[in-house]
């Protein structure tokens, strides 16, 4: 039988070339003239038909690919790295991060387990964020895809290092008394997942009220451990956030703190969005418990600017955080040298056991701009969202919808003469048309049942002057609305 030798790669290595040397030089383009350019448009009918069709079968020529690619996805991205986008709470990316993940896939290796350099990078990058989150050397940490996978993973290590437990053995099931975690209202959903998938229940959270501040209730807080405890339940976590979602509230760490240790309770911190913001010398002191919590979880590809996907836990206690996870059947054995030598396999300390080089667009970027110029770029950020309040509050049209926090700032237009209803019209519409007309991209909250344009700004690309221009364009826009609503 005669035998022939495929393969995946190019016949034309030249051609691969010159079409990667085109992506690069389309991507600086893009960059270097994003904010001349809309920020978002709707995908048109025919486009989407074009992005549903049956699998290939056969080849296509690369640069026609390509083609495609440009006409009918490059032309409609989502547009965070927009300098005027401020949506949800999504990052920029940057050029040197996004030529990072570019190599990192070109590497292609697992950094899970062996002797090759990305998982020396990989141990390096944990040691730069327990540094600036000002976790103990000793401590553990882990990167994974972002905010969710780091916070579940968190409340894993939480939950089985109970003490004299053994939950990996024998599951929640032979504990005589429920597990219960306490956070605020105002707690990302993602917490509420991680409960329900590590086996704690939905019923068995505790959802603590906030203040007009959008802080967790401390007293509230207290009273409720004392009520699970004295009705036979096992309070055993609380979740403090540092920086919500809705408002970029913080939590009185220092108070949760205190209480987390009275009572005898793991302390975890959510700070995917906001813990970063610990190098901003305004909030450092409100989140200097971080470097007290058992255990934090954050975002690099929100306020660190990296590009998609990276985030990051950390756990005080490493003993406890590799007795949560550490597994080693017969085909993961590690050897002392060769390529099954190296550092302790990382799958050791969460559930993954493939994991792409996410350190390699961090060690990068730190490396190209230096600690400094984020602390720097953090802190910018947060005054550009105190300006936008301060644009707010002069001017006898639009309504702050609540105190500015970091850098995330609720706002609406309200002329004075309208119901709640005709209000919630107004601003969406005003939303809408922002949106659409490529000006900007804030989202929407709602506060007190009340409909509100949220700008949350984690975006390296942002000037004071894009406040100015969202603030005009709003009131234009409403102008507009209220003059066609009367018309009609």
């Amino acid at each position: 039988m005669e035998r022939e030798n495929k393969t995946l790669d190019p016949k034309d290595w030249e051609q691969m070339r010159n079409l990667g040397h085109q992506m690069i030089d389309d991507l600086i383009d893009y960059w270097k003239d994003i904010r001349e350019k809309p920020i978002w448009k709707p995908i048109p009918e025919d486009v989407k038909n074009k992005l549903d069709q049956p699998i290939p079968s056969g080849p296509m020529d690369i640069e026609e690919i390509y083609e495609e690619f440009k006409e009918n996805i490059f032309a409609y991205n989502k547009g965070n790295v927009h300098p005027r986008f401020f949506a949800w709470i999504q990052g920029t990316g940057t050029p040197l991060g996004t030529f990072a993940d570019l190599m990192a896939s070109g590497m292609n290796p697992n950094v899970t387990i062996g002797e090759h350099a990305p998982m020396y990078v990989d141990q390096q990058v944990m040691d730069w964020c327990k540094d600036m989150m000002g976790f103990p050397t000793e401590a553990s940490g882990i990167l994974v895809s972002g905010g969710s996978m780091a916070n579940i993973t968190a409340l894993t290590v939480a939950r089985n290092s109970l003490k004299g437990e053994d939950i990996r053995k024998s599951g929640l099931g032979s504990l005589d008394k429920k597990l219960i975690l306490y956070c605020s209202t105002e707690t990302h959903s993602c917490i509420q997942k991680a409960a329900e998938i590590i086996g704690l229940g939905s019923e068995n959270i505790r959802k603590i009220p906030v203040n007009d501040r959008y802080e967790m209730r401390l007293e509230l807080l207290e009273e409720q451990i004392l009520s699970d405890r004295e009705e036979g339940f096992r309070p055993f976590c609380v979740v403090g956030t540092s920086g919500t979602v809705n408002t970029g509230s913080i939590d009185p760490m220092d108070e949760i703190l205190r209480i987390s240790r009275k009572y005898d309770l793991w302390f975890h911190v959510d700070g995917a969005y906001g813990a970063l913001a610990k190098l901003d010398p305004v909030y450092e002191k409100r989140l200097e418990a971080i470097e007290e919590a058992d255990s934090l979880a954050f975002d690099l590809h929100k306020w660190f600017y990296v590009p998609y996907e990276v985030g990051c836990t950390l756990i005080r206690d490493a003993e406890k955080h590799r007795a949560a996870f550490s597994i080693t059947p017969n085909y993961l054995i590690q050897e002392k040298r060769g390529l099954a030598g190296g550092p302790d396999s990382i799958n050791h300390y969460g559930f993954e056991l493939s994991r792409g080089f996410k350190a390699l667009k961090i060690w990068m970027s730190l490396k190209e701009h230096g600690l400094d110029a984020y602390k720097a770029l953090i802190a910018q950020n947060n005054r550009q969202a105190e300006y936008l309040g301060e644009l707010v509050e002069a001017n006898d049209s639009l309504e702050l919808m609540a105190p500015v926090c970091m850098s995330i700032t609720c706002y609406r237009m309200n002329p004075g003469n309208l119901s709640e209803e005709e209000l919630k019209d107004l601003n969406r519409e005003i939303l809408l048309r922002i949106q659409e007309e490529g000006i900007a991209a804030p989202s929407s909250t709602l506060l007190e049942g009340k409909f509100t344009l949220r700008v949350a700004n984690v975006n390296q690309r942002t000037r004071f002057e894009d406040m100015d221009l969202l603030v005009q364009e709003t009131l234009r826009i409403g102008s507009e609305v209220i003059s066609e609503t009367k018309a009609v």
